[in-house]
């Protein structure tokens, strides 16, 4: 919704939030459900009426649980009842510098870090109570700074000064996330300084309504917090459709050609195009994947991206379009191409006629209002298209794994068998239990894949670690590289212990409360990335299946199908693995029996898989 895109009215937005809302429940119908506990140490109620908006947005329908005024470490840490049957899939923790007991000018040293331990352990103790009670993600508010400086310009020098205590507790908070997975930072000091601190924190609105912020700024609160709980649950974007000229630099390279491109150190836009290459390049390095969409011949675009200035080169690109087809037809492509929905890309381009025709012929694509060139990165990077909330190895090399899909679709295109393609591979697979190295890319894929997922359950890294260690639970993730490059982890199987009357569980769409073990395996989460489709991956994670079954006498294996708007291409993957139909209900829902025989056939004969790293 157009409302909603950064930059945006926030004045607009708190006045008409109840008109937006129903046009976001009008829009669709395709949401995600999550339960969001927000335990505030100040007055929530508006930030949770915003949130709720930009959540929408992003194809989550919240339900929230709301603390009582400044009660967030008490209804943790007394087990209150109704926060407990809520049962939150996310905890967020809204505490400020409102809430921070400060040291005074005359305290020694000593007593500076004694008060900031004491500080410190307040929160430790209920991180660690909601790690142990609800094992869900976390979203702690590091510290803002306060509106006054009573030291002057030595605040931030001297032990005793607010920011210094401020900048001393962020760092402990920080160093907490960076050692548990499953926490997570929403920085406002940063988001305090972007606003305006004298307007952010008027204390008006404290003194009036206990605001930790000023009422204006909450919609910049909201849509930022908003944008981290879209990544915890895997909504975030995948790719940037980038055009060319006067995007990436100034002048058409089809008219001005490669010399009188403006880019580099000579003039001051020059500099601007130049820091804007610099910005995209380095989105490389967290995973996200380039592509140009430009209407240009094939060979000025390429002498555009080997100016000697720019950053950016025709290899930092997994997919180049210059061609002179219409541009929706090229996103179209693109998202083909990669093998991800369109609803996955960002399409950045100078031109509003191009981007108000993209925004209509390509659902799904996020279509920024990027401004002039020297507002694109920050238009890019408050709209928070591609939020980090963990970076693994995999979303390092990326990039390098789609420009490895292209050379293999090349590679296919020399066969005529497709058998023989495969082969021609060398794919080799390691699958093997859940271990510590791969949780946090396990619980990303659980919550990034769509397409080639059966029953799409999304979990947080606490339950992919529970399930990890319960012998009630079977576990296989799967990696796959060949000859073209490493795929990293692109397949994952949860399968709960059970017996034969859980299916009526399933049936509702449920899952039982715990593994009591039994004779049948229920297959409560089959996914794969879409970048190995149609690679055989599937059929050797099958036979992984069925050997772990057999090693711990369980004979059956029962199949759950869960349809969605994104998933219709697995619908009859368990007929292709042998798979019985015994159910479909009015809904789609399908449930699946395989008994396995006593002289199983291995389904895979393409890739070798082994058990050992």
């Amino acid at each position: 919704m157009r409302e909603l895109e950064y930059p945006f009215d926030g004045e607009l937005i708190l006045k008409k939030s109840k008109k937006i809302k129903r046009a976001l429940l009008e829009e669709r119908s395709d949401f995600t459900e999550k339960r969001i506990a927000v335990l505030g140490g100040s007055t929530t109620h508006d930030i949770i009426r915003i949130l709720e908006l930009f959540l929408l947005e992003e194809g989550i329908r919240p339900v929230f649980y709301e603390s009582e005024y400044a009660l967030y470490w008490q209804d943790v840490m007394f087990d209150n009842p109704e926060l407990v049957s809520f049962a939150p899939d996310l905890i967020f923790i809204h505490t400020t510098n409102r809430n921070i007991v400060f040291p005074a000018v005359s305290d020694s040293e000593e007593q500076v870090d004694g008060l900031l331990a004491e500080q410190y352990d307040h929160f430790l103790v209920m991180w660690e109570k909601i790690a142990e009670v609800y094992r869900c993600p976390v979203i702690q508010n590091n510290f803002d700074y306060p509106f006054y400086r009573l030291l002057g310009n030595q605040e931030g020098v001297c032990p005793q000064g607010r920011i210094c205590f401020i900048n001393r507790l962020n760092e402990k908070f920080y160093q907490y996330a960076r050692e548990h997975g499953n926490f997570y930072i929403h920085d406002i000091n940063y988001l305090s300084a972007s606003y305006g601190l004298d307007r952010w924190a008027d204390s008006l609105y404290w003194h009036m309504y206990k605001y930790a912020c000023c009422m204006q700024a909450i919609p910049v609160f909201s849509h930022n917090l908003a944008k981290v709980i879209k990544s915890v649950f895997g909504r975030n974007k995948k790719a940037l459709v980038l055009d060319l000229d006067n995007t990436l630099w100034g002048g058409v390279v089809g008219d001005d050609g490669q010399e009188n491109l403006e880019i580099g150190q000579e003039t001051p836009m020059g500099q601007v195009y130049s820091e804007f290459q610099g910005y995209v390049k380095a989105q490389k390095d967290i995973g996200v994947m380039l592509t140009v969409n430009s209407k240009n011949e094939y060979d000025n675009a390429l002498a555009g991206l080997n100016h000697p200035e720019g950053d950016l080169k025709p290899e930092d690109f997994v997919l180049i379009k210059a061609n002179w087809e219409p541009k929706s037809s090229n996103t179209t492509a693109i998202a083909q191409e990669l093998n991800i929905l369109p609803d996955s890309l960002v399409f950045v381009d100078d031109n509003p006629a191009e981007r108000e025709i993209v925004r209509a012929q390509t659902a799904g694509v996020a279509v920024p209002e990027i401004g002039t060139p020297e507002q694109y990165i920050r238009v890019l990077d408050h709209s928070g298209f591609f939020e980090v909330t963990s970076l693994s190895e995999d979303d390092r090399k990326r990039s390098e794994m789609y420009r490895a899909n292209v050379e293999r679709k090349v590679q296919q295109e020399r066969f005529s068998d497709y058998r023989e393609y495969l082969l021609s591979l060398d794919m080799q697979g390691i699958i093997r239990p859940f271990e510590a190295v791969y949780m946090a890319r396990i619980a990303q894929l659980t919550n990034k894949s769509n397409q080639f997922n059966l029953t799409t359950r999304r979990f947080t890294q606490a339950q992919i670690e529970a399930f990890a260690a319960d012998p009630g639970y079977i576990t296989r993730y799967g990696k796959l590289t060949d000859r073209f490059g490493d795929n990293g982890v692109v397949s994952v199987v949860i399968g709960r212990k059970g017996t034969a009357a859980d299916v009526e569980i399933y049936r509702r769409g449920e899952t039982p409360d715990t593994a009591d073990g039994g004779d049948v395996l229920h297959l409560e989460l089959w996914l794969m990335s879409c970048r190995v489709l149609k690679r055989d991956m599937e059929y050797a994670m099958m036979d992984s299946v069925v050997e772990a079954c057999r090693d711990c006498g369980i004979g059956t294996i029962m199949g759950y199908y869960y349809p969605t708007a994104k998933n219709a291409m697995v619908k009859e993957l368990y007929q292709m693995m042998d798979f019985v139909k015994v159910e479909e209900n009015d809904t789609g829902v399908t449930i699946w029996k395989f008994e396995i025989p006593a002289q199983y056939e291995k389904k895979n004969g393409v890739i070798r898989v082994t058990d050992k790293e």
